[in-house]
């Protein structure tokens, strides 16, 4: 069973509370700072992690996730290769499909159906390993082309990938090819273009796991699963909680809140039950959210249970 990792997505656009929270969540016991990738009026994914590894010493970086329609991978590799030297080989890429159709719209970029957007997922991913590896690379694929590229040498000797995705043949390949699977467990998107209804029975949750673990193979056992927790509610009445939760996500059934990893709901020691149980249940030892105060108390609970510093 893999020991616990804790991620801590930053949301502020203000360089001085940005400073405040990051070294907030290194005092607390996270281990990444990760971003975000929207267009909009947002800092820009590797930028803000850019900035923000000058002012902590020990915690990795992850942009949790990059659009990979937003960026080309050949172009993409040397700005993350640069960062992990410049960072002292701390660097985590986190990589998706893309969700938010509006910003596809905005800026005039084709939002294709999810099987094609996935592909060229995929094939992107596939590209990022070899040159964060050091390959010059050749390349003739559906989707890019690249002649002899290479990229400057990261500072890690393998940079980790973690793939966000949903769907079979995008779980399949991640299973295969990614360091990191970021689940997500989401369904169909809602009229604003940028929410979705939740499918957090979990059932459906054992079977996507169970299917992972047979896509993987002997990798399986270097496989890490990954979930960004969208609550953290701490309180004495988790049921209450969780029956206020339905009315605010659509899909969402309040048998489902009490069990998904993708909520904390109770109080710390709960809350940190909660997740040993996933652990248990579905081999996810790595949880992203974004609340430090409300949190930290359960990453001091669950590392005195896997007894780490």
């Amino acid at each position: 069973m893999r020991p616990f990792r804790f991620g801590y997505q930053i949301r502020t656009d203000d360089p001085v509370q940005l400073r405040r929270e990051v070294q907030a969540a290194e005092a607390a016991g996270f281990d990444v700072v990760c971003s975000f990738d929207h267009l909009g009026r947002c800092l820009s994914a590797l930028e803000l992690l850019a900035f923000a590894a000058a002012w902590m010493k020990r915690l990795r970086l992850c942009p949790l996730v990059l659009n990979n329609d937003f960026h080309h991978p050949g172009l993409l590799a040397q700005r993350l290769a640069t960062l992990d030297r410049l960072s002292g080989g701390r660097l985590e890429v986190g990589i998706g499909a893309g969700h938010a159709f509006p910003e596809h719209e905005a800026a005039d970029i084709a939002f294709d159906p999810p099987a094609l957007r996935k592909a060229r997922l995929a094939e992107s991913s596939e590209i990022l390993r070899r040159l964060l590896d050091g390959e010059r690379v050749d390349h003739q694929g559906e989707h890019y082309k690249l002649a002899g590229l290479a990229t400057i040498a990261p500072a890690q000797r393998h940079v980790p990938i973690l793939v966000g995705v949903n769907g079979r043949a995008a779980l399949a390949h991640a299973a295969r090819h990614a360091d990191i699977i970021g689940l997500t467990m989401l369904g169909v998107t809602l009229p604003d273009g940028n929410a979705h209804a939740v499918r957090w029975a979990p059932e459906r949750l054992d079977a996507s796991v169970t299917f992972i673990a047979e896509q993987a193979g002997e990798r399986g056992e270097h496989l890490e699963l990954n979930a960004l927790v969208q609550a953290v509610v701490v309180t004495d009445d988790r049921r209450q909680a969780a029956e206020k939760l339905p009315a605010e996500v659509p899909g969402l059934e309040v048998g489902h809140a009490l069990s998904t990893p993708f909520l904390a709901l109770g109080t710390h020691d709960q809350i940190a039950e909660h997740l040993l149980a996933c652990r248990r249940r579905w081999g996810i030892s790595y949880y992203v959210v974004r609340d430090i105060e409300a949190f930290a108390p359960v990453i001091d609970a669950l590392r005195r249970e896997d007894r780490l510093p």
